[in-house]
């Protein structure tokens, strides 16, 4: 009897255990506005960072550029080339990277400075100097030169500075007309060395001066 009893007091304890646990209520959460207003923004961030690099990435092309300087005349190497990646510009006309077969070989049709981009009309087939045509080459210090730099394209005036107390050469002309097709500096001497370009049959006589170094040149105007 007594046993009987003691199960039917621990049945009794059991259930009210029971009920009373049924009877807590669950806890409540505690919403953090400040925690899902940066989940919120980290989700839009992501989503602006996804969305430019995919921008990036389709609306850049792989172009041709100088490795170094490249003069004009010069024929254009492999070795002179470089392949960049730069964003699409309607402004821009640079020669793809598929057509790097195709320039090398080609000369530069101008000076082209190193990073510079390589565009068609920056390369030419032709041969320069053409026929009937010389380069002389100058080297002038700061005083033989302008201020101006000079570039390819130039007109320019070779004039004949005889030393103090000569005279010119009788029948020697004044002046030559080239124009200007390199320019670069020795490095050993410092010297500003300008390549021109001249009909061949006054090349003999302008360089003839030019050895002398009793020589300047005259930047004329550029407009055209």
């Amino acid at each position: 009897m007594s046993s009987t009893a003691t199960r039917a007091g621990s049945t009794l304890d059991h259930e009210s255990t029971s009920a009373a646990t049924a009877l807590v209520p669950p806890p409540k959460l505690r919403r953090r506005p400040a925690l899902v207003a940066a989940a919120i923004v980290a989700i839009c961030l992501g989503a602006l960072l996804a969305g430019w690099a995919w921008t990036a990435t389709t609306n850049t092309e792989e172009v041709l550029a100088a490795r170094h300087n490249i003069e004009r005349g010069a024929v254009i190497e492999a070795s002179d080339l470089v392949r960049v990646r730069l964003t699409a510009d309607p402004a821009l006309n640079p020669m793809p990277a598929s057509d790097f077969a195709t320039v090398v070989g080609q000369r530069a049709a101008l000076d082209i400075a190193s990073g510079g981009l390589v565009t068609p009309d920056s390369i030419s087939a032709a041969v320069i100097p053409t026929e009937g045509s010389s380069i002389v080459g100058v080297a002038l210090t700061p005083a033989q030169a302008p201020g101006v730099a000079l570039q390819s394209g130039d007109h320019v005036r070779v004039i004949v500075t005889p030393a103090q107390g000569e005279k010119p050469a009788a029948g020697a002309p004044a002046f030559s007309e080239a124009e200007v097709v390199g320019v670069h500096v020795v490095d050993e001497s410092g010297q500003l060395v300008v390549d021109l370009l001249v009909p061949h049959v006054d090349a003999a006589g302008l360089a003839g001066r030019v050895a002398t170094g009793n020589v300047a040149i005259v930047l004329d105007s550029r407009e055209r």
